[in-house]
């Protein structure tokens, strides 16, 4: 190792120790009773406290901050206000870390009561969404709560004017009322299941997960903003966004066959063996970037692009997995066996559309989880642990209960021995789209651990896919 990166690794420890020391974890700091140097306040206590305007009443009340780590996610500050001349109060919470390179989606099927009680952190910019109920709670302020206590606080809110709107307004009172009802008696237990989804542009929102829980629980998904939706966040301008609309359509009516990559026939002679690269806007600040593409040919499965975006102005990344040909009349599902290391050099393409499951490790990966990815299959499960450790898990917290971190280590460890080649496991992957792919190592000659099947998608799958109203 160099002095450069000596340097590099020293300068890295000391950011991470200097963020631990501003935000330990909550369950810490409530077992020490002491707060940490350098967030104190003159008495000591790590709550800080600011002398802050009432917007109520004009007065002068105080405003706490606490500086603390969220179990399974990141650093937030959590604000509590109260004015000590009219009684208002007010709390919410902000995350302390930057905006995420991506949106995220999270979705929750509540299937008994007990799932009211997962965590839930909502930052100011995210919405949640109760399907069967037929509500949405926009985006307002941060918080940390659990699933009942959203519905709770809407109880709360709309009630809040029920007794001036019983006499002005009858009709909506009545309407009112009965969503009331309805939303307290699903509080109960009497209406399973419901689709709980919370949606987030500036991925710094999550869903409390149970390690072992079957797939179609809880699912997350990861998506690129949309230009209006980096506006709101403020990561560009509204006139950034009209001027680059503006130029690409005019470079559009100047030449509408245009696809944006120029070359003559000399330049993509080897285009198989060379890794092209060609500018592009990066979509979250609009800055020139550069575009890597190359195109893999895979034995006995078709042609493949490669494609990485690095921006070097914002520090956008971005890598995919591409298939082309036509969307073929079946879906495809792999099974292979692993029985050795062998089998784990295997290469593997996961498609965006592909769900990918291993009864053995309890593992279940929903179609868009992870993105498109070409590697191996040690590779794949090595990049799980990872994510699912450092995105969802946190192992020095001290308010997670002692049965739910056993739970955790025991998964993530098995999947680590599963990478390891300690564990026989079996891997399913099943796409709609077959642009999934496992390699066979006795190709041409059929692969004695490994199974492929079609099947026909459902209808509801073709309408997820946007199939149904294609027509070409």
């Amino acid at each position: 190792m160099d002095k450069d990166q000596q340097q590099e690794a020293q300068n890295k420890k000391q950011k991470t120790d200097e963020k631990e020391e501003f935000f330990q974890p909550l369950g810490q700091q409530a077992q020490e009773g002491v707060s940490y140097t350098g967030a104190t306040d003159a008495e000591g206590h790590p709550v800080q406290e600011i002398e802050s305007l009432c917007m109520k009443c004009g007065k002068n009340g105080v405003t706490r901050l606490l500086l603390t780590s969220i179990p399974y996610f990141r650093e937030v500050v959590i604000m509590s206000f109260e004015c000590s001349h009219c009684g208002f109060k007010n709390s919410e919470m902000q995350p302390a870390s930057k905006i995420q390179e991506k949106g995220c989606k999270y979705m929750l099927k509540i299937e008994n009561v007990k799932d009211f009680n997962r965590q839930v952190v909502k930052s100011e910019t995210c919405t949640c969404e109760f399907k069967e109920l037929e509500l949405e709670i926009p985006a307002q302020k941060g918080q940390i709560i659990t699933v009942e206590g959203l519905l709770s606080g809407m109880i709360e809110d709309l009630s809040a004017e029920q007794e001036a709107r019983k006499t002005q307004q009858p009709e909506i009172y009545e309407k009112i009322e009965e969503f009331v009802a309805k939303v307290k008696s699903v509080l109960l237990g009497s209406h399973f299941p419901l689709t709980f989804i919370l949606d987030d542009p500036s991925g710094n929102s999550w869903v409390e997960y149970i390690p072992g829980e079957p797939q179609h629980k809880w699912s997350q998904v990861e998506y690129t903003r949309t230009p209006q939706q980096n506006v709101q966040l403020g990561l560009v301008s509204a006139d950034e966004v009209a001027q680059h609309e503006l130029a690409a359509s005019n470079t559009k009516d100047r030449n509408p066959t245009s696809s944006g990559f120029i070359s003559d026939q000399t330049d993509i002679e080897n285009f198989e063996n060379e890794v092209q690269t060609f500018q592009a806007t990066c979509p979250s600040c609009y800055a020139s970037c550069s575009t890597n593409m190359k195109m893999v040919n895979i034995p006995h499965f078709k042609e493949v692009i490669i494609m990485a975006t690095v921006c070097d102005r914002c520090g956008y990344k971005s890598n995919e997995v591409k298939t082309g040909g036509a969307i073929p009349d079946k879906g495809k599902k792999i099974t292979l066996k692993v029985v050795n290391a062998e089998d784990l050099a295997r290469d593997i393409l996961k498609s965006e559309t592909c769900g990918l499951t291993v009864p053995e490790l309890h593992l279940d990966l929903t179609p868009g989880t992870l993105g498109g990815r070409f590697t191996t299959i040690e590779g794949l499960l090595r990049q799980v642990q990872e994510e699912l450790h450092d995105r969802v898990f946190t192992e020095t917290s001290d308010s997670m209960d002692e049965a739910t971190k056993t739970r955790w280590e025991t998964f993530l460890q098995r999947i680590k021995d599963a990478a390891d080649g300690k564990i026989k496991f079996t891997i399913t992957m099943e796409d709609p789209l077959a642009s999934s792919y496992i390699q066979n190592v006795y190709a041409p000659d059929p692969d004695p651990n490994m199974t492929t099947e079609e099947f026909v998608r459902s209808k509801e799958v073709d309408q997820d896919l946007g199939l149904t109203d294609m027509h070409v």
